[in-house]
């Protein structure tokens, strides 16, 4: 191992849910008159969290956003906590695979919630105990700002140059690269199409892998 940690991102790069999410995004703004495409919505919004995705929401539409639409993502959330949603092929066998003393986190823009009711779901249960972060409950500023990988590099005790972060969108990476860590764009999930990697190097990411086995070859 290169590195002397390890931090995640989560949607789309541990768990399944990228497209899921975007999918019923785009319905309802479609329902709601705003036609919206599932990649328009993953181009706009995926990687976003709190007031900057209500924002980002917002500015899509022209108009702020009906309770409605609250009411509706919860109901979403929650069925989708109780059905549960498929792993990132591979990725409960890499992290099962690491090292226990490996250094490791999440950092996502998701709730602690989600979070970790999707890690029981897949068999990831207590794996990242206490090392759980979400951009909207642990810093002001959630991605594409460094703040929340610079929060789990200190609480991991391990300088951010140290660390390898695994991310998958955008907005994610964005923060990545300016947090001074080692960057991998994962590009494995069903969310990704063809030009996903080619947007990921654009944003400044050097080393891309298509598979958890290509992750483990980067790291070694």
């Amino acid at each position: 191992m290169r590195f002397d940690a390890l931090i995640f991102d989560f949607d789309g790069v541990l768990l399944e849910s990228e497209y899921a999410g975007n999918a019923q995004l785009a319905d309802w703004l479609t329902r709601s008159g705003h036609p919206t495409s599932v990649e328009q919505a993953m181009d706009n919004f995926m990687g976003l969290a709190g007031l900057d995705f209500i924002g980002a929401v917002e500015r899509w539409i022209g108009r702020a956003l009906p309770d409605d639409f609250h009411s509706a993502r919860a109901e979403e959330d929650a069925r989708a906590i109780a059905e549960g949603i498929a792993a990132v092929e591979g990725a409960v066998a890499f992290v099962r695979g690491l090292p226990p003393e490996l250094p490791k986190a999440i950092c996502s823009s998701s709730s602690s919630h989600w979070i970790e009711s999707h890690l029981r779901n897949i068999g990831l249960d207590g794996v990242f105990a206490g090392m759980i972060f979400s951009g909207r409950e642990h810093v002001e500023r959630g991605k594409p700002a460094p703040d929340l990988y610079l929060h789990a590099a200190a609480a991991l005790r391990v300088p951010i140059q140290r660390c390898a972060i695994i991310e998958d969108s955008p907005v994610g990476v964005q923060g990545a690269l300016a947090s001074g860590a080692t960057v991998i764009g994962l590009v494995a999930g069903s969310h990704c199409r063809a030009d996903h990697e080619e947007r990921l190097r654009a944003l400044g990411v050097r080393q891309v892998a298509r598979t958890f086995d290509e992750i483990a070859a980067l790291l070694a």
